[in-house]
């Protein structure tokens, strides 16, 4: 038996409704308007039947007081354009007046169907998100299980999150998951590399100027995720406590405040405490965005997820790469772990990848790998530096990036090498290479 609630101001009309359900084993509550149908929580019941014209409120403002509960809306002949701006609102359907009555037991079967359908597809949803609460997460280890908690406990709420890590160890990923997992699933997810932004850039990329939007306001209604944050301009740090504080941003040249509906996500290597220290990053800025901090444990912490997640990657790139049937034989699995994995799961990533490129066979071993557990490549050091040496392109950019980092600024390597800032970090990145802070001024 279904429980439907009528609101409808013409008791003649009401009541050959009231009968029509009941005489179909439906149980039935009346509401002559939206107020007095608002005196009920409307969440009991499984379909609400409102007429369009109502004294004071009109029907279509329960749709949203309804959440889950289906509205359907009865409107005259004269009013079918009424009924199409209400179906645009959220209601399943509309049936005109006077209503048939096989019409509308047809409309009232196929609209209480599909919600029991929503509420299983509902509860199936709850009961993954409790088995799995963040999808392509990788690993059951110990620390990870605890980062899972910790997103399932946060991503509900509208807290500024703090995402520390190595690089590589999936501070995006961590962002969407915070992002799906949230309240604000149905908006966008705006996400920003501060690293690849020239710092004389950054206030008009985020907060947009008099022709155009920012980066921030097309993230209104949804999360900006603020990736190494830690390299904003100073200038670019106030404005955004600013935003943190108010929850509204200036457009470059414009004195008039926009409102926007963002929440923050922010994420940098472990430096940052260091970059409040040397006074490149505002304390109170931090104490902001730290209000939750994920920590995310690197890969050589995590030896006993190395496995499966190696066989998540590999099943993700096989596909990727059209290379089926695809395996590691245990001589493989033993190289990786005897390897420290500086970059981390970006770093397994690209040698997988690598991998499956170059095998010819089933099976992929220690050869296709290329890993060198007694050369990890960010312990390159000056002194190692051999100009005789035969370098592959990624030994070159990381010994070339670690030799002269400390004498360039970020434009200038890039401009060096014959690159975009952009491309230099995200080198950076893949490759775990550490950005130390130039003791240059330009």
């Amino acid at each position: 038996m279904s429980h439907i609630l009528i609101v409808e101001d013409e008791p003649v009309i009401r009541g050959a409704l009231r009968k029509l359900l009941v005489r179909h084993e439906h149980s039935v509550e009346e509401a002559e308007s939206v107020e007095q149908a608002l005196e009920n929580n409307l969440n009991q019941f499984d379909l609400i039947i409102s007429d369009l014209r109502l004294p004071g409120e009109p029907g279509t403002n329960l749709i949203e007081a309804a959440g889950n509960t289906p509205v359907l809306i009865m409107t005259s002949y004269a009013s079918l354009r009424s009924a199409v701006d209400a179906m645009r609102l959220g209601a399943v359907d509309y049936i005109p007046k006077p209503f048939d009555h096989d019409e509308m037991l047809l409309a009232v079967d196929r609209v209480l169907k599909e919600g029991r359908l929503n509420r299983g597809n509902r509860a199936l949803r709850r009961d993954l998100e409790r088995s799995f609460p963040v999808r392509n997460m990788v690993g059951d280890s110990p620390a990870m299980q605890e980062l899972k908690h910790r997103i399932s406990r946060v991503a509900p709420t509208n807290t500024p999150v703090l995402i520390m890590g190595e690089a590589g160890t999936g501070k995006e990923l961590t962002a969407r998951a915070l992002h799906e997992h949230s309240k604000r699933i149905n908006g966008p997810l705006v996400s920003i590399q501060c690293a690849a932004l020239p710092k004389n850039l950054q206030l008009t990329e985020l907060f947009g100027d008099d022709e155009q939007p920012g980066r921030i306001e097309e993230a209104d209604g949804g999360t900006l995720f603020l990736d190494e944050v830690g390299e904003l301009a100073s200038d670019v740090q106030s404005r955004l406590l600013t935003l943190l504080t108010h929850h509204e941003i200036h457009r470059q040249g414009s004195l008039s405040p926009r409102r926007v509906d963002v929440r923050i996500l922010a994420s940098n290597q472990l430096d940052l405490p260091n970059r409040i220290t040397d006074g490149s990053f505002r304390q109170d800025l931090y104490y902001r965005l730290n209000v939750m901090e994920l920590t995310l444990p690197p890969l050589r912490d995590r030896h006993e997820d190395l496995e499966p997640l190696a066989n998540a990657l590999l099943a993700r790139g096989s596909e990727k790469l059209n290379r089926p049937n695809l395996h590691f034989t245990p001589q493989a699995l033993g190289a990786m772990h005897s390897y420290s994995w500086p970059g981390n799961v970006r770093e397994l990533e690209n040698v997988i990848e690598r991998a499956i490129i170059l095998t010819e066979e089933d099976g992929i071993g220690p050869a296709q790998l290329g890993l060198n557990p007694s050369r990890p490549p960010q312990r390159v050091s000056r002194a190692s530096l051999d100009p005789s040496e035969d370098l592959s392109l990624e030994d070159y950019f990381t010994r070339f990036v670690m030799e002269n980092q400390d004498s360039m600024t970020e434009t200038e390597l890039a401009q060096k090498l014959g690159i975009s800032r952009k491309s230099l970090w995200e080198r950076r990145q893949r490759l775990g290479i550490p950005r130390k802070k130039s003791s240059i001024r330009r």
